[in-house]
C-alpha cells in the first residue's frame, strides 16, 4: 500500500467538516481587503492628499511597528498594501495552522486517526490530506483577493502580487504546523507551537520595520516569514522573487514534517511527555488547585509576551504627534479608532482597545480548556468524585477571568513604564496606562460568557468563541475605516468601553458589561448542570 493511499479521500473529509469555518476565513480576508481598497480610493481620491498623508507616515515610524514599511503611500494600492497586508498575511497564517493541526495533531489526540488508519490509509496520507487543504484555501484566497482588488480598479500585477502575498503567510505557516504537529501529543501544544513562531515572526518585522534604514536592526524583517509577505512590495516595483524565500522556508519544513512523522509512533510526539509523580501533591486537593496545574504554563507564556506588547506600544507613543501634524484625515481617523483629546491619548486609547482584544483570546482559550478536558474524557474521573459539575467549571473560568485581569495589568505597566521614561513622567503615566489597560476588562470578559454559554447550552458550537473575538477585532480595527454604522460597531463589547485618557471615566458601561458577563456565565453553568457530560 502506497504512503499516501487514501489522501483524496481525507482531503473531501476535511473539506466537508471546514465547509462552514474555511469559507468564512476566506471570504472575511478577501473582502477586508478589497473594502480597505475602496475606503483609501474614497479617503484619499487625489495624489495630492495621499501625498499629505504619506509625508505625516514618513516622518515617523510609530506606525511602522503595527501596520509594516510603507513603500508607497501616494497610490491607492500602496496604501492597501501598508494598511492589510501584514495583517491579512497574519489572518492567513492562522487561519492555515489552525486547519492543518485540526487535520492531523488533533485527530491523532481524539483516536480517530486510528480508526481512520486501520483501513486503507497510507501512514502520510493525514499529513498530505491536510497539507492540501491548507495550500488549496491559500489558492483560492490569493484569487479572490486579486480579483477584489482588481473590481476596485487597481493594477492587476499589483492585485496578483498582494493576493500571492497573503495566501504565501498561510503556506508557510501551514508548514511550521505540519512540523509543530510531529513534535507533541496535544493539539493545543502544536497550535502554541505554531502561534509562538508566527507571534516572534510579528516581533522581528516590527522591530527591523521601526529601526532606520541604515541600522542593522533594519534586517531583521529579513528574519520574519511575515516581514517577507510585505517585502514582495505589491504596486510598488513587484519583487516576485522574494517568493522564492518562501517557497524554500515552506519546502524544508514540509520535508522536515514528513520525516518526524515516519520516525515516531501513532499518538505519539517527538517531544516526550515528562512523567508524573507517582503520588499527587497535597496542593492538588481542590479543583482549583487542578486547574492551576493545567492553565500555568500558558499563563506565564502570555504574561511574558503582553509585558514585551506593553512595552512596545509604549515606548512608541511618544512621537505618534509628529505623524498627524499634517494629515488630517488621520488625525480624524485615529480619534473615530479610539476617542480623547490629544493625539498622543488617542493612540494609547486605540492600541489599549487592541491590547483587550488580543488579551480577549487568552480568555476564549482558558474558557475552552473546559470543553478540552470533556471531550478527552479528562472530566468524567474528576466529576465522579465529591466535586460539582458548577466547582469544577469554575475553577476553569476563574483563570479565564483573573488571568486576563492579569494580562491587562501586565500591559498596562508595561506600557506606563516605557512611555514614563521616555516622557519622564514615570509617576504620572504608570497609573494612567494601567487604568487605560484595566478598563478593557470587562469587555473581555464577555468573551467568558459567551465561551461559557456555548460550552454549557451548545457544547459543540463552543469553538464560536473564537468567532466572536475574530468578529471584535475586526469591527475594531476595520470599522472605523469602513465607516460602519454604530449600530453595527456597537456589537463588540469593546465598543462600549469608555476612553479614559484624555476623557472621563464613566462606571455604567463598565457595570452593564459586566453583567452581562456575570449573566451568560450563569446560563452557561446552569445549561452544563442540566445536559450529559461529554454530550455534542
Amino acid at each position: 500500500m502506497s504512503a499516501v493511499a487514501g489522501t483524496a479521500a481525507l482531503a473531501r473529509l476535511a473539506l466537508r467538516r471546514d465547509r462552514v469555518m474555511l469559507p468564512a476565513w476566506i471570504l472575511v480576508i478577501a473582502g477586508l481587503t478589497a473594502t480597505t481598497a475602496s475606503s483609501f480610493a474614497q479617503l484619499y481620491p487625489t495624489v495630492e492628499a495621499r501625498q499629505e498623508f504619506a509625508t505625516g507616515i514618513g516622518r515617523n515610524p510609530s506606525l511602522f511597528a503595527l501596520y509594516g514599511r510603507a513603500f508607497d503611500l501616494t497610490s491607492v494600492g500602496g496604501l492597501t498594501a501598508w494598511r492589510i497586508g501584514g495583517f491579512a498575511a497574519v489572518l492567513a497564517a492562522l487561519m492555515s495552522l489552525f486547519t492543518v493541526v485540526r487535520h492531523t495533531r488533533a485527530e491523532e489526540e481524539a483516536g480517530r486517526l486510528e480508526l481512520v488508519g486501520s483501513g486503507v490509509v497510507g501512514r502520510l496520507a493525514p499529513l498530505t490530506a491536510a497539507l492540501l487543504v491548507a495550500f488549496g484555501a491559500g489558492l483560492i484566497l490569493a484569487a479572490l483577493v486579486a480579483a477584489g482588488l482588481i473590481g476596485v480598479g487597481l493594477p492587476a500585477a499589483g492585485s496578483f502580487a498582494l493576493g500571492l502575498a497573503i495566501a504565501t503567510g498561510g503556506w508557510m505557516f501551514a508548514a511550521v504546523a505540519s512540523t509543530a504537529a510531529q513534535l507533541t501529543e496535544s493539539a493545543r501544544a502544536a497550535n502554541g507551537i505554531a502561534a509562538a513562531v508566527l507571534g516572534l515572526s510579528y516581533l522581528l518585522r516590527a522591530i527591523g520595520d521601526t529601526a532606520g534604514e541604515h541600522s542593522w536592526l533594519a534586517n531583521l524583517s529579513w528574519l520574519s516569514p511575515i516581514g517577507w509577505t510585505q517585502q514582495v512590495r505589491p504596486f510598488v516595483g513587484e519583487r516576485w522573487w522574494v517568493f522564492g524565500l518562501a517557497a524554500v522556508f515552506a519546502a524544508v519544513l514540509t520535508a522536515a514534517a514528513y520525516r518526524l512523522v515516519a520516525r515516531r509512533d501513532l499518538g505519539a510526539g517527538l517531544l516526550p511527555s515528562r512523567p508524573g509523580p507517582a503520588e499527587a501533591a497535597r496542593t492538588l486537593r481542590s479543583p482549583l488547585a487542578l486547574a492551576w496545574r493545567l492553565h500555568r504554563a500558558a499563563l506565564a507564556g502570555w504574561v511574558a509576551g503582553f509585558a514585551v506588547l506593553g512595552a512596545a506600544l509604549g515606548s512608541i507613543a511618544a512621537g505618534v504627534g509628529d505623524l498627524v501634524t499634517d494629515s488630517p484625515q488621520l488625525r480624524d481617523l485615529l480619534s473615530r479608532m479610539g476617542g480623547g483629546r490629544g493625539i498622543v491619548d488617542t493612540y494609547l486609547n486605540a492600541t489599549m482597545g487592541i491590547v483587550g482584544v488580543i488579551a480577549a483570546v487568552y480568555t476564549v482559550q482558558a474558557g475552552l480548556r473546559l470543553r478540552v478536558e470533556e471531550t478527552s474524557q479528562r472530566a468524567e474521573p474528576v466529576l465522579a468524585t465529591a466535586v460539582s459539575r458548577v466547582r469544577w467549571a469554575l475553577s476553569h473560568l476563574t483563570f479565564a477571568v483573573l488571568g486576563t485581569a492579569a494580562l491587562l495589568g501586565v500591559a498596562g505597566l508595561g506600557a506606563g513604564f516605557a512611555h514614563g521614561l521616555r516622557t519622564h513622567d514615570l509617576g504620572g503615566q504608570l497609573p494612567r496606562l494601567l487604568g487605560a489597560a484595566l478598563v478593557e476588562l470587562p469587555a473581555a470578559w464577555v468573551l467568558v460568557g459567551i465561551t461559557a454559554v456555548l460550552f454549557g447550552l451548545v457544547p459543540r458550537l463552543s469553538a464560536g468563541g473564537w468567532a466572536a473575538v475574530l468578529l471584535f477585532l475586526l469591527l475594531g480595527q476595520f470599522g472605523p475605516l469602513l465607516r460602519l454604522n454604530q449600530v453595527i460597531m456597537d456589537i463588540s463589547p469593546f465598543t462600549h468601553v469608555p476612553k479614559v485618557l484624555g476623557g472621563e471615566l464613566t462606571f455604567a458601561p463598565l457595570v452593564w458589561l459586566a453583567m452581562l458577563a456575570g449573566t451568560l456565565t450563569a446560563a452557561g453553568l446552569v445549561g452544563f448542570r442540566h445536559r450529559d457530560v461529554g454530550a455534542g
